[in-house]
C-alpha cells in the first residue's frame, strides 16, 4: 500500500506541474504574439535608415566623424543580449554560448550584459562587466536603446573601445532563434539593397553633410541596439512558449506510465488479496 501511496502522490505532483506549465505556455503564447508583432513592425524602419545612411555616406565623399574611425581592435567591447528568467530551453544558453566563444579570443576584452542570466553567468566566472542592465521589462521601450548607444557612443569617441559588437538573438519564427554577432563600432554605412554602387547621386545636404551625419549616426546605433532588444524579447518567449508545451506533454506521458504502474500494482494488490481469501476458505473445508 506504501508503494500505492507514492505513485499517487507523485501523480498528484505531477499533474500540478502539468498545470503550471500549461498556464504558462497561455502566456508565453500571448506575450510572443505582441512582441512577434513588435519586430515585424520595426524592420521596415531598420530596414530604411540603414538604407538612408548608406546612400549619404556614398554621396557626401568620405566625412570623418568619430564613429566613423577605425582603429587597431586593441580594446573590444560586446554588448550581449539574454533574457532575465529561464525556463526557455537553450535560449540564452545559446547567445552565452556564442558570446564566450567571442571572448576566448579578445585579449582586452569589455562586457555590457543585458539580461540577468548573461550577467549571472559572466560575474560567476570573473569576466569584466563594464555596465549591465537588467529589469527592461516586456514592453521594450526605446529609452533603453538610446540610454545603452549613448554609453557606448561616449566610450567609443573617447577612444576607450575600438570595436564594440552586438550578440542577441535573431528571431527567425516561433521554433528557430539564431545567435548572431554584428559590428556595432565603427558604424559601416551599408549600401542599399538593389542600388548601384557606382552610380553617385549629387545631394544637397543643409546644413552640411557632416551635421547630417552626425545626426544619423547615433540613431543608426540606437535603431541596432533596439532591433537586437526587440528580436530577443521575441526569440525569448517563442522559446519559452515551445519549452513549456514540451514540458507539458512531457508531464502528460508521465502521468500515463505512472497510472498503468499504479494500476498493475492495485490490480497485483487485490489479486493477492483474492488469492488469500480463496486459500482461507480451502483451508476451512
Amino acid at each position: 500500500m506504501a508503494n500505492l501511496r507514492d505513485l499517487r502522490r507523485r501523480i498528484k505532483s505531477i499533474k500540478g506541474t502539468q498545470q503550471i506549465t500549461k498556464a504558462m505556455k497561455a502566456v508565453s503564447a500571448a506575450k510572443m504574439r505582441k512582441a512577434q508583432e513588435a519586430v515585424i513592425s520595426a524592420r521596415p524602419y531598420s530596414k530604411r535608415i540603414k538604407g538612408v545612411l548608406g546612400r549619404v555616406a556614398v554621396a557626401s565623399g568620405g566625412i570623418n566623424h568619430p564613429l566613423l574611425a577605425v582603429r587597431e581592435p586593441k580594446k573590444v567591447a560586446f554588448i550581449v543580449m539574454s533574457a532575465d528568467r529561464g525556463l526557455c530551453g537553450g535560449f540564452n544558453g545559446n547567445i552565452i554560448r556564442r558570446a564566450a566563444q567571442e571572448l576566448k579570443g579578445a585579449t582586452d576584452a569589455s562586457l555590457i550584459t543585458i539580461g540577468r542570466k548573461s550577467r549571472d553567468f559572466f560575474k560567476r566566472r570573473g569576466y569584466k562587466i563594464t555596465k549591465e542592465y537588467i529589469g527592461l521589462g516586456d514592453d521594450v521601450k526605446y529609452a533603453s536603446a538610446r540610454d545603452i548607444g549613448s554609453f557606448v557612443v561616449e566610450k567609443y569617441s573617447n577612444e576607450e573601445y575600438d570595436v564594440v559588437y552586438l550578440i542577441y538573438s535573431q528571431f527567425i519564427n516561433v521554433l528557430v532563434q539564431k545567435p548572431i554577432m554584428v559590428k556595432l563600432l565603427p558604424a559601416e554605412p551599408p549600401a542599399e539593397e538593389g542600388e548601384d554602387e557606382t552610380k553617385k547621386v549629387d545631394y544637397v545636404f543643409e546644413p552640411s553633410a557632416e551635421a547630417v551625419m552626425a545626426e544619423l549616426l547615433p540613431k543608426y546605433i540606437e535603431n541596432a541596439i533596439y532591433q537586437g532588444l526587440l528580436e530577443t524579447k521575441a526569440g525569448f518567449y517563442s522559446a519559452q512558449m515551445t519549452a513549456m508545451d514540451n514540458a507539458t506533454k512531457n508531464a502528460s506521458e508521465m502521468i500515463d506510465k505512472l497510472t498503468l504502474v499504479m494500476n498493475r500494482a492495485r490490480q497485483a494488490v487485490i489479486t493477492k488479496e483474492i488469492s488469500e481469501i480463496c486459500s482461507g476458505a480451502a483451508a476451512l473445508e
